[in-house]
């Protein structure tokens, strides 16, 4: 699972907080903003995990009757929007609404959006689309930076706060589409809405539903917990607070403070580590690209030549989409805890990312030999299990660390900007991912091997071009591990 944009952790200029009555010792916000972003990753993966199923589907059987060519493209620019409004969505919140603001109307769009793609129609479904677009723009980096300003930065809770938050996370993403799988693709819910006078085909519109309500559930808690958040994100940070905190941020990276409003040029080693940013940045790219088939090529691998059933029970193929988010929520502490216990040993940032996309790289390769037993029937699930596997392997190894190291390598002043920036890599492969995947055919067995073979490949090629560069990058890092 896709999880950069969820584990952003801001910058942050709050007073130390005292606040102990939330999960664990933590401040009681943390427990309304946990639930509301468990609710809001629902919707979000479960729409996700049908939408291009339903984008393929003959128009019999409910669904936009698309090419795959069409359909990935509109999948790719979706997924890529999506963190590109993120970024004027927290310009928005700082300037006029305030961050509690942006949640409670990005929610609320969101909700709105889910419940258009429930009506069946052309219009409709672009129009829930960009509505959805909208306001995950809104919400999304917005949740994140209430959550840090629940902390000051040197409250002990605070990583703590950010890994429970990132598991509420998972668990929507996780729970999602069993729930909106099942609505959309289950041969017993087309019979049990058949019998209230339904057609079988319209399933799809109650997956879509399903989402929405999930956003709906989310926003009810945000009402009914608003006040558990004090007056944290009631306003906008405005120019005047914001001219202070870059201040403050010059001040504890600078040997000398500036003037407010004074403007200091970059440093020789500032501009040598954004170097280094440069370059992980376009290999993130093309880590994302990859990455990004799960809910398309990959979907549609699942659904057209993978033998949905154990035991003789046949279950819906977008169920295959909870296996990352399962993976992440075991896989994470236990990485968590190896880095630390490798202390120095563990590898240069550099190096880590560069097993990643090897990592990934052997996640969509072993979708070779599967698409060639696919000449000849169904395939079993594990082909799919094991190939998630290994991609979430991949993931551990480059996506927090990503997001660690911009935040280390960034130029105080520019700590925001610079991640921000950071988010358009994985929009970049979003929407690369989309190109991709257009080239799915499940009727042709060498394209099939063709696409995966080139994707696996490419990305062992740029593991080992970035092993080759770790060096250049450590140095460019200028001692930043």
């Amino acid at each position: 699972m896709n999880t950069t944009m969820d584990q952003t952790p801001p910058a942050d200029n709050s007073e130390s907080v005292s606040d102990v009555a939330g999960l664990w010792g933590h401040p009681s916000g943390l427990t309304t903003l946990f639930f509301t972003e468990l609710w809001e990753r629902f919707s979000y993966y479960g729409m996700r995990a049908i939408l291009m199923l339903y984008m393929v589907a003959s128009l019999a059987d409910g669904g936009m009757a698309m090419d795959t060519r069409t359909a990935a493209t509109i999948y790719g620019a979706y997924t890529s929007a999506v963190y590109v409004t993120s970024i004027p969505g927290g310009l928005i919140a700082d300037k006029f609404l305030g961050a509690k603001m942006c949640i409670l109307i990005g929610g609320s769009i969101i909700a709105l959006g889910h419940f258009t793609l429930a009506i069946h129609s052309q219009f409709a479904f672009y129009a829930g689309l960009i509505l959805i677009i909208l306001g995950t723009g809104l919400l999304k980096p917005n949740i994140s930076t209430l959550l840090g300003s629940l902390y000051s930065r040197d409250d002990d809770r605070r990583d703590g706060g950010f890994s429970i938050f990132y598991m509420g996370i998972n668990i929507g993403a996780a729970l999602s589409p069993l729930v909106c799988g099942y609505l959309a693709q289950s041969e017993q819910f087309k019979s049990f809405i058949a019998g209230y006078g339904f057609k079988p085909s319209d399933s799809w519109h109650f997956g879509f539903a399903a989402a929405g309500i999930g956003m709906l559930v989310g926003l009810a808690h945000f009402l009914f917990q608003y006040k558990r958040l004090g007056s944290k994100g009631a306003r906008p940070i405005g120019k005047q607070s914001q001219a202070r905190a870059e201040v403050a941020a010059d001040s504890a990276s600078d040997s000398e403070t500036p003037k407010q409003g004074e403007k200091l040029p970059l440093t020789k080693q500032e501009w040598s580590r954004l170097g280094a940013i440069a370059i992980l940045f376009s290999f993130a790219a093309f880590f994302w690209a990859v990455y990004e088939q799960d809910g398309s090529s990959l979907n549609l691998f699942a659904d057209r030549l993978t033998d949905c059933s154990v035991f003789g029970w046949k279950f819906p193929s977008s169920w295959f989409q909870t296996l990352p988010a399962v993976y992440c929520i075991i896989l994470a502490p236990a990485f968590s805890v190896l880095w630390v216990k490798m202390g120095h040993r563990q590898p240069s940032s550099p190096a880590k990312f560069a097993i990643g996309l090897a990592l990934l790289g052997a996640g969509i390769g072993i979708m070779v030999p599967a698409s060639l037993l696919a000449a000849h029937g169904k395939v079993g699930p594990m082909w799919l299990v094991l190939s998630y596997l290994l991609q979430v392997l991949g993931e551990m190894c480059l996506s927090p660390v990503g997001l660690s190291t911009v935040s280390k390598l960034a130029p105080a002043r520019f700590a925001s900007s610079t991640m921000g920036v950071w988010m358009l890599a994985t929009a970049c492969g979003n929407f690369l991912a989309g190109y991709l995947a257009g080239f799915f055919d499940e009727n042709s067995t060498s394209t099939l091997i063709s696409m995966f073979g080139f994707m696996g490949g490419f990305l062992f090629l740029a593991a080992f071009v970035l092993w080759c560069l770790t060096p250049l990058v450590k140095r460019l890092m200028s001692g930043i591990r």
